[in-house]
């Protein structure tokens, strides 16, 4: 990795200091000046990684190969690099810090220079904005994404983040605001609690790191002042302790996610008991079948107890019957992907470790699309020594068509298991293939369904 990042740190700098080089008005002639640029500030944070030692961050290793990728747009006649460009912003974000934030938010910067109308630049601009805690102008661009943003769906999450900043910083202002009292109390909270070196000034324009420091020195400096007691300190103290549990995840529109239960191993077993269940590939052939009037792969999917999806069911229309919908998280920050949104009567999140797959639950699942959500004794099934215990190979990650296989068949309560649509494209690798040969029960080539029991 060291030669490598040393090569690609000395390729970017040629790149962004090439002379001579006239601007044009698309990608693909050689980096324009604002390219330039963002070469620059790409080869000044490479430098900077490379003066900090070995490489072990699998997120930093996949910002140097995005880096590269940019160079290699950037130096490639016809290739839009516009796109490595925002990508590159994304994999700095994704490495943490704020090293990596700064350089998202000037990436950011160049795009929306670039392309005023971009909404992806907008959107990667405020979450750099986010991440540094500078809230009120991570709240301007995301609403500049918002108005530039078509897809009800796909804004919904940011709507959400802006709503959380504006809640965060209505509730300073109601911090400083006159109390009972009297004026003398909002006097003295606008001032600050204390003097000289230990005064306290609160404002929803500091950043947010600052903001929430100042907020816990005013609540304890006026908790020491006038006692736990003090009707104004406990209203103060409701209040830092809304604004604290803001800084920790975005609030949803119904803690109780509108009434859903969870259920474990023996709920879902009970579940399945004595019914027919079939896994849905999700293909644009059967999308198509499952939605023509008369279809008989349609009747033949309508016929089950219970019809399960799997991940994100990009071909098959909302409307489609989905009894349970499984989901496997991946990445380092699987909390932050696409919310399940899709109606389903039960739903299993398949995710390790721990505290992830509790951040996923709160960020990602939607209050009301679901009746009951599988707790954690269903969250790693093929890890966990209580249900398959079978041995993790990383190299070798489960589908969750595969995962879902294997906790039926353990269950062994389904009175009989099909998969539909699982060929061509759609096929699972070569090991889970394998695996479901030796318990295939028959096969109906018209439907392509593998009958499993």
């Amino acid at each position: 990795m060291g030669q490598t990042l040393t090569g690609l740190l000395t390729s970017v700098r040629a790149m962004a200091g090439r002379p001579g080089t006239p601007a044009r008005a698309r990608p693909g002639g050689g980096p324009d000046p604002e390219l330039r640029a963002a070469l620059r500030l790409c080869g000044d944070h490479l430098a900077a990684l490379a003066a900090a030692g070995p490489l072990t961050d699998a997120r930093r290793t996949r910002l140097i190969a995005s880096i590269g990728a940019l160079t290699t747009a950037c130096s490639t006649p016809g290739a839009d690099a516009f796109d490595a460009l925002l990508r590159t912003g994304q994999q700095a974000l994704d490495s943490g810090g704020d090293a990596g934030a700064r350089l998202a938010l000037a990436l950011a910067d160049e795009a929306t220079a670039l392309r005023a109308r971009s909404k992806g630049a907008w959107r990667l601009r405020g979450a750099a904005l986010d991440a540094l805690g500078r809230s009120e102008e991570a709240i301007t661009a995301y609403v500049r994404h918002l108005g530039l943003q078509q897809n009800t769906a796909a804004s919904r999450d940011v709507e959400r983040r802006v709503a959380t900043l504006r809640a965060a910083g209505d509730l300073i202002d109601e911090a400083l605001a006159p109390t009972p009292a009297g004026d003398a109390d909002r006097d003295a909270a606008e001032a600050g609690a204390g003097s000289g070196a230990g005064a306290v000034r609160l404002s929803r324009r500091l950043p947010a790191a600052e903001a929430r420091a100042a907020f816990t020195e005013l609540v304890r400096l006026r908790t020491a002042e006038r006692g736990a007691a003090d009707l104004d300190v406990r209203r103060l103290a409701a209040l830092y302790a809304e604004y604290r549990r803001l800084s920790d995840r975005d609030p949803m529109a119904d803690p109780l996610l509108g009434g859903a239960e969870p259920i474990g191993v023996p709920g879902l077993r009970r579940l399945l008991a004595g019914r027919t269940v079939c896994l849905v590939a999700d293909t644009p052939h059967t999308a198509e079948q499952e939605q023509r009037p008369g279809s008989p792969l349609a009747a033949l999917i309508e016929g089950y107890d219970l019809v399960v999806r799997c991940d994100a069911v990009r071909h098959a229309a909302p409307t489609a019957r989905t009894d349970l919908h499984a989901v496997t998280l991946r990445g380092d920050s699987p909390w932050k992907g696409p919310r399940w949104d899709r109606r389903a009567t039960d739903r299993l999140v398949f995710g390790d470790p721990l505290p992830h797959w509790r951040l996923a639950l709160r960020g990602r699942l939607v209050p009301g699309a679901q009746d009951r959500i599988g707790d954690a004794t269903l969250r790693r099934p093929l890890n966990d020594p209580a249900l398959l215990g079978a041995a993790a190979d990383p190299d070798r990650p489960a589908s969750t068509a595969y995962t879902v296989l294997r906790l039926l068949d353990f269950l062994g309560t389904p009175a009989r298991v099909d998969l539909i649509g699982f060929e061509g494209p759609a096929a699972l690798p070569p090991h889970e293939r394998e695996w479901i040969g030796a318990r295939t029960g028959g096969t109906d080539d018209t439907a392509v369904r593998i009958t499993l029991r």
